[in-house]
């Protein structure tokens, strides 16, 4: 561990050795930052004159920009952000050349997986420049921005700027008003991290429902135990998806952060895995529907492997599959997270009662629940692909 006034270097030993630079980087690393006379932030005058005061209250840092400050110009990198994760996707650029910039402001959000993370800034300063663009796959570690940084005069490598004294030019800033903390309990993260919960407010879902038969897919199913070939409820629905999919072109399209709906012709189809500690993760089958059953079946086994085991494909699914028949539901209403446009769950199998001539009988279904982004279809347009996944699995038949 490097400690340099308020600048800290250190390792963290959670992440994956893959991910963090080689020998010589962590060492050039070392030496910027123990000869740079940038420090990570200015200390207001008035929150040094607080913090000198043993009666007053602690006060958060504040920037000042004193007459004599000069500019340095740094440059934000992508950080590491999980194990195994190589490169990020730019999907949105929160700020613009000339933006004033405070200490731990958000610059712009980079997507890995179903996740979208904030990068913020260690700097504070003037956006001058970015290096990259929204929807630019971004190496980790690689330069996205450059901040014009105000360096107060006098600082030196031995520690950060002394706090200018208060002046006409130098007002206090107010310190922001802390959000209210519960009184007991333990602070825990999200299951759903802010940013992607801010995509979902341009979503219009709406959602509609119906069973499928289930004799099919349980003869298909016997057939593979006997013949001793994999075959789970949840590969049979991808496969027949895929089907559903690439006949219906509305479910072909991937919406953008403005609004905007792109349609493409080749796809990919997303499946939901559950992972530990109650994270939830996309499985990616690349191009699915240019797959002949053997081929589907190795992309599905490899795409899941791969998000199990940390490698996670950037998701680009127009829909996704999702299924909780493992854990006994047997219904729920799945969200849609751009730049998806639907996703569709299947649940438990259950008995339901039918009509067969005159008499009543009991068959056994399981229910699919499809929410759509309304912005991209409309509810005949989503009843018809409904109808259609319903037919497939109806018919399926276990391939040779």
């Amino acid at each position: 561990l490097v400690s340099k006034g308020n600048v800290m270097i250190g390792y963290n030993p959670i992440y994956e050795y893959a991910a963090l630079p080689d020998v010589p980087r962590i060492v050039d690393a070392v030496e910027r930052v123990m000869k740079s006379s940038v420090p990570r932030g200015v200390v207001h005058a008035a929150a040094a004159v607080l913090e000198a005061s043993p009666a007053a209250p602690p006060v958060a840092p504040q920037v000042a920009l004193p007459a004599s400050a000069s500019a340095a110009e740094v440059a934000v990198k992508v950080p590491i952000m999980g194990e195994g994760i190589r490169t990020a996707r730019i999907v949105s650029l929160l700020k613009k050349p000339g933006d004033r910039i405070a200490l731990d402001d958000a610059l712009c959000e980079a997507e890995t997986d179903k996740a979208v993370y904030p990068i913020e800034s260690s700097w504070v300063g003037t956006l001058k420049e970015w290096r990259c663009k929204i929807d630019d796959e971004i190496d980790i570690g690689a330069e996205i921005a450059v901040i014009s940084v105000e360096v107060a005069a006098g600082a030196t490598s031995a520690g950060p700027a002394a706090a200018p004294q208060p002046t006409a030019a130098t007002e206090p800033v107010a310190s922001p008003v802390p959000a209210p903390v519960p009184e007991t309990g333990t602070l825990v993260t999200a299951a759903m991290s802010p940013t992607v919960t801010r995509r979902l407010a341009g979503v219009v879902p709406a959602n509609m429902q119906i069973d499928v038969l289930w004799d099919a897919i349980a003869a298909a199913r016997a057939r593979a135990k006997k013949e001793r070939r994999a075959c789970t409820p949840s590969l049979i629905a991808a496969w027949c998806l895929t089907r559903a999919v690439e006949r219906h072109d509305a479910f072909r399209r991937l919406t953008t952060l403005d609004g905007h709906v792109l349609q493409q012709d080749a796809f990919d189809l997303g499946v939901a895995v559950a992972l530990e500690g109650d994270r939830l993760a996309t499985a990616v089958i690349h191009d699915a529907r240019n797959c002949d059953w053997p081929g589907f079946c190795k992309a599905y086994d490899q795409a899941i492997e791969n998000v199990r085991a940390g490698r996670n494909d950037e998701v680009r699914t127009s829909v996704n599959l999702t299924s909780l028949g493992g854990h006994g539901i047997e219904t729920a209403i799945p969200i849609v997270v751009p730049p998806s446009m639907a996703s569709l769950f299947l649940g438990k199998t259950h008995e339901r009662m039918v009509r067969d001539g005159e008499t009543t009988r009991s068959v056994e279904v399981a229910t699919l629940s499809l929410t759509f982004d309304h912005r991209v279809v409309n509810g005949v347009g989503a009843a018809a692909f409904l109808h259609e996944v319903k037919a497939e699995l109806e018919r399926f038949r276990l391939p040779e």
